[in-house]
């Protein structure tokens, strides 16, 4: 057997949410929500799927798909991008992996900047990779050029990058957009750019924390730093007319890194739809065919009616979005003003469904896994250890807590973590 499996332990998330069922526990720990889907998208979804086909789509992604993701990135990110650059794949992991076997050769390094997402490098293992760890700290979890270049060798190939970051929730600004692909520039690094979260911008910074950009569409109100200097290039593919919407840069943007950036977005994250599972790799069409064939044997294709309501979704569905931010927005502030009252000390949060809190700064002594462990066992609520989130250098005093959950959810979730830090005492 695969030995790579073999020693694999189960992902946290699963393992945190089979404790959840097993111990009737309210589940804040899995990254998915219980509220703020749009019903005309799952009405489009019905509808084609009785009316519409239901065999193989084509395993770049339905047409209309392709174009409406490009259409979409055009209107809110600025970039030039035509269907050629997209490649629709059965959600961001496996648009992850497809990136990542596209891109990386046995013994190729590949930089992981941790606590980050437990999917990369097992993939990046699977193509053959060494994963080289880069520590972001806490509670600032900022990226530090230096430090990403002393993990640079004659073997690194690439960079994976996620921003807006699962799961500190901090969207990193344009001196640390740069520090990354500065360094790719310098060593011809490509940089696969995990940003499913691009959507869920909650609280754009502020005061030194990076550019605060007003939501744009077309026509629209226009940017507080209209002349975003470097970030305006020539890429055949991708093109910068426009102004960022809500403090959210793509990478892609930046100068030089259109033809060395694989992107990979989410219409579960984007729509709150994560069991749909539909996601896409945008890039230039060079990278994005590369990346299309190892997509071609992993899943192949993904569900035909899920592919039209998501294009239908990301033609016509902007209007959705702002709403969506602000619940999202007040379920973070709800969340944190009960833990706030209860005595937990909270990590700030711009983007993604998720808040940090640290154990250390409550008061709490257990590490981060046997507070996971007596919460669910003995409070009824599940949370996620930071820990696995980094094999070196990790940080024991944090867990994380997903607040896209109804009000009653929060309340009850909260409630039971007061149970349980009382339980330490």
């Amino acid at each position: 057997m695969n030995p790579l499996y073999e020693a694999m332990e189960t992902s946290v998330f699963e393992r945190m949410s089979l404790a959840a069922a097993r111990h009737g526990a309210i589940n804040l720990g899995q990254g998915f929500p219980d509220f703020g889907w749009p019903e005309p998208i799952l009405a489009k979804a019905a509808r084609v799927l009785s009316e519409g086909s239901n065999q193989y789509a084509p395993s770049r992604g339905l047409p209309a798909l392709r174009e409406a993701v490009a259409g979409h990135y055009r209107r809110h990110h600025g970039l030039e991008l035509d269907a050629e650059g997209v490649c629709v794949t059965s959600g961001a992991t496996e648009a992850l992996a497809a990136a990542i076997f596209a891109t990386v050769e046995p013994g190729d390094e590949v930089i992981v900047m941790t606590p980050a997402y437990d999917a990369y490098a097992p993939l990046i293992r699977r193509a053959g990779g060494v994963v080289r760890e880069v520590a972001l700290a806490p509670p600032g979890w900022r990226i530090e050029r230096d430090e990403l270049e002393a993990a640079v060798t004659p073997r690194t190939r690439a960079i994976i990058f996620n921003n807006p970051h699962n799961p500190t929730g901090r969207l990193f600004d344009l001196d640390e957009l740069e520090a990354v692909a500065s360094v790719a520039r310098a060593h011809d690094l490509m940089v696969i750019s995990d940003e499913v979260w691009e959507h869920l911008i909650l609280d754009p910074p502020r005061n030194g924390e990076g550019d605060r950009r007003e939501a744009t569409v077309e026509g629209g109100e226009r940017s507080e730093h209209e002349d975003v200097g470097p970030l305006h290039h020539q890429a055949r593919a991708w093109r910068s007319p426009s102004p960022f919407r809500g403090g959210f840069i793509p990478l892609a943007r930046l100068d030089g890194m259109a033809e060395r950036t694989l992107k990979c977005g989410s219409a579960g994250k984007i729509f709150s739809l994560t069991g749909w599972k539909i996601g896409w790799i945008a890039a230039a069409p060079e990278l994005a065919t590369l990346a299309a064939r190892a997509h071609q044997f992993l899943t192949f294709a993904s569900a035909p009616n899920l592919q039209a309501a998501v294009a239908f979704g990301l033609a016509e569905g902007d209007a959705w979005l702002e709403p969506m931010r602000r619940e999202f927005g007040r379920a973070r502030d709800r969340m944190q003003g009960a833990l706030e009252a209860h005595g937990f000390a909270v990590l700030p949060s711009a983007a993604t469904y998720f808040l940090i809190v640290d154990l250390a700064a409550s008061g709490i002594a257990l590490d981060d896994e046997a507070f996971a462990k007596l919460a669910v066992e003995q409070a009824g609520v599940a949370v996620i250890p930071l820990s696995p989130f980094a094999e070196q250098d990790s940080p024991r005093h944090l867990v994380r807590l997903c607040f896209a959950k109804r009000n009653e959810t929060i309340d009850a979730g909260v409630a039971a973590l007061a149970k349980a830090r009382n339980l330490t005492r």
